[in-house]
């Protein structure tokens, strides 16, 4: 029972890597040993590890094997824990009928067992699940018992999980003393049984009820002290669990920037703003430079590489010479405390950082999609739904029941700016609300001459939405009025700039990678794995652009993907026309790098170059372009969006060109031969895409056709 002792104790203390470790070696001793009542034990211990982690497949995969063990073996005190177990991962995905079916067959065997600890857990678990569905005064019946039978029983954790539910609800009805009442009770529990999760909730929790009370300096504090406790949490976690945890722990981050932005600190909350996104990217990244610069040294934790401050911010900018635009979505406070759930949108932070170190914060208000009945992402989404098809069926697009998704449509259209010109199309229509949501509000900030650059730094849904398409009430596109690229954060987009100061200073980067034939590496139409369609459109389209750099293209057999992993670290500029697969990778687990690049098989491989194999590699590139379907796509978290992209740079690319959408060959043929003459003349990748897109864009005016590509990283 050591190991499994251990396990327990390293989860309490926050070291969820080692705990899944010696659960897995307590776990393979008793099933040699065939004890199957400590194996189902163990197995929701490492459930929980694995839940403390957000890794919710594997949790419910452990709990759901314990509970079967349990109930094999008539072991009902461990069914009716794990059963608790499974309400509660249940209630985080949303799924609330199920989650109280689990609760309620947890205390039913509970009570027959006078289990009042697993009563008081379960009656927590359930009052929780009523108080996401705004049943409040049903919540805090449930939390009053658990509070009376913890506190009789003596068990600290419980009462402290009970204390804090209770202040959650006093908080729900304005009872401000009260709320902060309960919660300090439930910090010094949590300080004192030495849990660091449940001290970082109670903090969060502290600092909200301390906030709503309008008691800022306070829950100021109390939310620095939870994000300083959460960012301990992570060092020492592979990047898989860093992105998952951190998903957990979004809320904490953007709690702190509403209460900053209270008190009149909007450069202090664009700080916090950087401090909660693509922080295990940056580390990654970090790693890569010092890998490449410094022999094996290494970015051991956060505090190795700490977010940039305000300074460093304005620096940064400074360097870019550019408008940096960050972007803070602020979700609906009702999912606060479930997982990685987020509620809807209810408000936009934007901050604008000029190339004089200026810097400006604007804000919007986001309910009044709500009263429409939607959200910004139901926007997003048609948008993207009508971009591609305008005729298209809005509630396939939204998975909305028959005619809901076309009235949502009809009510939204309604915000279009009154000061538009009739449009020509639905699309154009969410095109210009996009615009009135997302540019207007800082139209005036953004440089007047359309060379200069514009780093759009989104969050969440936003990393989906095409700039260079939007349109303002003249009609006019973004990308006609600047020069566009995104970055997943400031620090991100830092860290692609030291690296390449790095290789300049080695002497790596100093020529043109044009009319040198061992600088670029050109792709296209290999023998496809099977059941994928071979591309010949792509094939011409890779022979046109070797012309220009002087090579010959790598298509049809040639193009294996042994062959391809063997020249990708010694090239300059990479373009790959082939197919993208969006969730290759990613059908199992829900976590992990999505996204793979077809390339044709050979010997053992089926020709899939996976993100996590990409994620692995050393590249020297200073672009890669993916000529492929959905290559910027992948599954959105608070770290950005994890795919091909993230796994390209993270590699040591300096910047790559990837798709939103399923582009037409012909079209994107076009674009990419524009594209590469314009950087042949001006080596500005951010201003060879405007050019290419301009170009497009008067042969064909349709923005599926010019519009899906973004830049991301270092111009």
């Amino acid at each position: 029972m050591i190991l499994g002792s251990l396990a327990i104790a390293y989860r309490v203390v926050g070291n969820y890597s080692a705990a899944i470790e010696f659960n897995h070696k307590a776990l393979q001793i008793f099933r040699e040993l065939k004890d199957r009542q400590t194996e189902a034990k163990v197995l929701g211990n490492l459930g929980n590890a694995y839940q403390s982690l957000g890794d919710y497949n594997n949790a419910i995969a452990d709990y759901e094997q314990s509970a079967k063990i349990a109930q094999e073996i008539k072991d009902s005190a461990q069914e009716g824990i794990v059963l608790g177990y499974l309400g509660a991962i249940y209630a985080n995905l949303g799924q609330y009928d199920r989650a109280i079916t689990l609760h309620e067959q947890s205390l039913k065997i509970n009570e027959t067992l006078s289990d009042r600890l697993g009563q008081a857990s379960t009656l927590i678990n359930l009052g929780s699940t009523y108080h996401s569905q705004r049943q409040s005064e049903k919540a805090r019946s449930y939390y009053e018992q658990a509070l009376k039978l913890a506190s009789n029983a003596g068990d600290s954790e419980l009462e402290g999980k009970a204390l804090g539910s209770l202040g959650l609800v006093y908080e729900d009805s304005r009872d401000y003393p009260k709320a902060i009442q309960y919660q300090e009770q439930a910090l010094a529990i949590a300080r004192t049984i030495g849990d660091p999760e449940a001290e970082g909730k109670a903090l969060n929790n502290l600092g909200h009820a301390l906030f709503a009370a309008g008691k800022l300096k306070e829950a100021e504090e109390k939310l620095r002290a939870a994000v300083k406790l959460l960012d301990g949490l992570r060092p020492g976690l592979d990047d898989t669990y860093k992105v998952s945890i951190f998903d957990t722990q979004v809320y904490t981050y953007n709690l702190l920037q509403q209460i900053l932005l209270a008190a009149n600190k909007p450069e202090a909350a664009l700080e916090a703003a950087e401090q909660g996104r693509a922080r295990a990217f940056a580390e990654l990244l970090a790693r890569r430079i010092y890998q490449e610069g410094e022999g094996q040294k290494s970015v051991s934790s956060i505090t190795d590489n700490p977010p940039p401050n305000i300074e460093k911010i304005r620096k940064i900018a400074r360097q870019q010479n550019a408008t940096l635009v960050e972007y803070a979505i602020v979700p609906d406070d009702d999912f606060k405390f479930r997982g990685k759930q987020r509620g809807r949108e209810q408000e936009l932070f934007i901050w604008v950082v000029q190339p004089n170190g200026k810097v400006a914060f604007r804000r919007v208000d986001l309910k009044p999609l709500w009263q429409k009945g939607g959200t910004l992402a139901d926007i997003i989404n048609i948008s993207h739904c009508l971009t591609l098809d305008r005729s298209a069926n809005v509630d396939n697009c939204l998975s909305k029941p028959a005619g809901k998704g076309e009235q949502l449509m009809q009510a939204l259209r309604k915000m279009k700016p009154a000061e538009a010109a009739k449009s020509s199309s639905k699309s154009q229509d969410f095109r210009q609300i996009l615009h009135q949501l997302l540019i207007q509000p800082i139209a005036d900030l953004l440089p007047a001459n359309q060379n200069a650059h514009v780093i759009f730094i989104p969050q969440e849904t936003l990393f989906l939405v095409p700039f260079p398409a939007l349109q303002d009430a003249d009609g006019k596109y973004l990308i006609e009025k600047h020069t566009i690229l995104t970055a997943p954060s400031i620090q991100v987009l830092d860290l692609t700039r030291n690296l390449k100061d790095k290789r300049q200073m080695a002497g790596g980067e100093n020529s043109s990678i044009f009319g040198s034939p061992s600088s670029a590496l050109i792709v296209g139409n290999p023998v496809m794995p099977k059941p994928l369609e071979q591309l010949p459109q792509a094939e011409q389209e890779a022979i046109d652009i070797a012309k220009l750099f002087n090579t010959t293209a790598i298509i049809g057999a040639q193009a294996t993907k042994a062959n391809i992993l063997q020249k990708l670290p010694k090239a300059r500029l990479v373009h790959l026309a082939t197919h993208g697969l969006l969730e290759y990778g990613n059908q199992n687990t829900g976590l992990g790098v999505p996204g793979a690049i077809a390339l044709a098989p050979s010997g053992k491989d089926d020709g899939f170059l996976t993100a996590s194999e990409i994620l692995n590699l050393r590249l020297n590139a200073e672009l890669v372009v993916l000529s492929a379907c959905k290559t910027g796509r992948g599954r959105i978290s608070g770290d950005g969006v994890i795919g091909l992209s993230r796994a390209l740079i993270t590699a040591g690319t300096l910047s790559v060109v990837v798709s939103l959408w399923s582009v037409p060959d012909i079209q994107t043929a076009k674009l990419m031969k524009f594209f590469y003459q314009s950087l042949e003349k001006n080596y500005d990748k951010a201003a060879a895409l405007r050019q290419a897109m301009l170009k497009t864009m008067k042969e064909d005016s349709l923005p599926l056709n010019w519009a899906a590509f973004t830049l991301i990283g270092e111009s």
